[in-house]
């Protein structure tokens, strides 16, 4: 067995017992640990893998969180039952945004993502079609459920959200081995010299666009449940800071780096709350320190091998 799936088998373990010696606070904060990393890890399939610069990550998330509250509050719909939907319309939506601006490049493009989310936080203010709630935002969504047995409290969730980074975790180091991961990382690389591989670099982009958009989206759906109200706050630009921030701090294309810099970003500052006045200063010296001694990230991903021989056999197997 492969070192790396040893350790995220330990990681598993140690977090399956987390909950037996972790009070409800701490619990808690874990929680909100597991819904940024999965939300981060959905960027990274974009921003690590695809090496879009995408700073609107939030308004999918947002997509996703409004779909199942409007539908859980209105029509008693579970909230479970809710995230295939809530994904499938927040990639629609960005299938729709993207493929005008998928062939801008760099700088260009963030600015633009950066636009895509202020729209949607303002359209949310503005009550669009009077079911969004306004500034005021949705209030009464309901508990999620399985079996019958009703999540409610912080150890309840702490299994569903982590159940679910793990589930993404699987899925996205499949993709990372699979053809399309290859693709992806061709197009980060070298987009002129995968075009004219044969590797249609269009239509690679845009399709990782909308895998994480819709995991974002699903992520929402958690999120509208735990919080049982939400608000165009919670989806302002500076979630999407957060995200790309975690991303760019773990490792760019490193799915560990990605879980490190979320408990980093969104765990280590709840420890030193009582240090609140310094905690940005502190930050902001590491950030420039890292930039200056681990510019690729903490944990960066490793050189890719692939044994060409045994593909170039299989293929002449076929």
């Amino acid at each position: 067995m492969k070192s790396s799936k040893i350790l995220y088998l330990v990681f598993a373990a140690a977090m399956a017992t987390c909950p037996f010696f972790l009070n409800a606070y701490w619990t808690d904060v874990f929680n909100n640990v597991g819904l940024y990393a999965i939300l981060a890890l959905s960027l990274n399939v974009i921003l690590g893998h695809c090496g879009l610069f995408h700073m609107g990550h939030a308004a999918f998330y947002a997509i996703g969180a409004y779909t199942a509250a409007i539908l859980n509050t209105m029509y008693g719909v579970p909230v479970l039952w809710l995230m295939p939907l809530a994904g499938i319309l927040a990639g629609l939506f960005a299938m729709i945004v993207a493929r005008p601006i998928i062939h801008l490049r760099g700088d260009y493009l963030l600015i633009v993502t950066i636009g895509i989310v202020e729209i949607v936080r303002i359209a949310l203010i503005n009550n669009v079609f009077d079911i969004t709630g306004g500034a005021n935002g949705i209030f009464g969504i309901s508990r999620p459920s399985v079996f019958g047995f009703k999540i409610s409290k912080p150890e309840h969730f702490f299994y569903l959200i982590w159940g679910f980074a793990a589930l993404t975790i699987f899925l996205l180091m499949r993709l990372e081995h699979s053809r399309f991961g290859r693709a992806l990382l061709y197009i980060k690389e070298d987009e002129v010299a995968a075009g004219g591989s044969g590797i249609n670099v269009a239509h690679h982009k845009l399709v990782a666009f909308i895998i994480g958009a819709v995991w974002a989206g699903m992520c929402g759906t958690i999120y509208a449940a735990k919080m049982t109200i939400i608000a165009p706050e919670s989806f302002s630009f500076a979630e999407s800071v957060i995200l790309f921030t975690i991303v760019i701090l773990g490792g760019s294309g490193s799915i560990p780096g990605v879980i490190l810099g979320s408990f980093l970003l969104v765990g280590l500052p709840e420890v030193f709350r009582g240090l609140a006045e310094y905690r940005m200063l502190v930050f902001g010296a590491a950030m420039v320190l890292m930039m200056i001694f681990r510019n690729q990230g903490l944990l960066p991903p490793g050189p890719k091998r692939y044994d060409v021989a045994a593909r170039l056999q299989a293929g002449g197997a076929q």
